[in-house]
């Protein structure tokens, strides 16, 4: 796939993105696209979202467990890029921020200092995290009745919508990254529960993971920056009217209303 359709293809997602409307699978228009296209294009999104006043406040692991690469046919992990225009308060409006959303509960890590691939260890990613929180990551996708496979999601950002931080900051060697339990709740009853494990093992080995691929591009993951360390649970199709809430033990909660 030659430059200039990478470019054409990343401007039709953010067109797609700020008229909140859905496109046709770029795995069915163009078969040959391979996965360095869809980042390719993805950074073409980046750059657009930039231009527009948005600014990169950190990274997201998406397809990280084994339940959602079931539910989306995708089995492997990709990446994303998060903006500040991505971060949402307490309340949500579908209307006029989102698409097609699903919620999904996640860890986010908050770093001191950079990590740089290749050769990130998992205590230096540890090392390097000044506090983790419990997350709602609201996945959302341009592509129309979410009919993607691994290149479409790397081109759409990850299929990344908005997420959205708990209040409690948790040291991370407070916490046991493997066996911690995620219980989710919509409208008042539990709809899923997981464990740290369920995301490659640890969330722990997804920002290992992100660090040393990031650094194939030469992409650090930055001081200051938010990871999302991926979903431990199924992704939850949400509509106007839905709350939800996340606590995942010894880290914390986190809640989102949708309107």
């Amino acid at each position: 796939m030659d430059g200039a359709l990478r470019t054409q293809l990343g401007d039709q997602l953010f067109d797609a993105l700020r008229a909140r409307r859905t496109v046709e699978p770029i795995t069915s228009r163009h078969p040959d696209v391979t996965i360095e296209d869809g980042y390719h294009i993805s950074r073409r999104l980046l750059a657009r979202r930039e231009a527009a006043g948005e600014r990169v406040i950190g990274k997201k692991i998406g397809v990280t467990s084994k339940a959602v690469q079931r539910m989306l046919d995708v089995h492997q992990p990709d990446f994303g890029w998060l903006t500040d225009g991505m971060l949402g308060e307490g309340e949500l409006a579908i209307s006029s921020q989102l698409i097609q959303p699903r919620a999904e509960g996640e860890i986010a890590f908050v770093l001191k200092r950079d990590l740089v691939g290749p050769g990130v260890t998992d205590a230096d990613v540890l090392a390097a995290t000044e506090c983790v929180m419990a997350c709602f990551e609201i996945v959302d996708s341009r592509i129309r009745d979410w009919k993607i496979r691994i290149q479409d999601t790397v081109a759409d950002n990850a299929s990344s919508g908005l997420f959205v931080l708990g209040r409690e900051r948790v040291r991370p060697e407070a916490v046991d990254f493997v066996t911690c339990g995620m219980v989710v709740e919509k409208n008042g009853e539990i709809v899923s529960t997981g464990a740290g494990a369920a995301a490659l093992g640890s969330p722990v080995h997804c920002v290992r993971w992100l660090a040393n691929t990031l650094g194939a591009f030469d992409v650090p993951l930055k001081a200051g920056e938010i990871v999302l360390s991926g979903s431990l649970v199924p992704l939850e199709p949400v509509v106007a009217g839905d709350h939800m809430r996340v606590r995942i033990a010894g880290i914390g909660s986190a809640e989102v209303r949708f309107s």
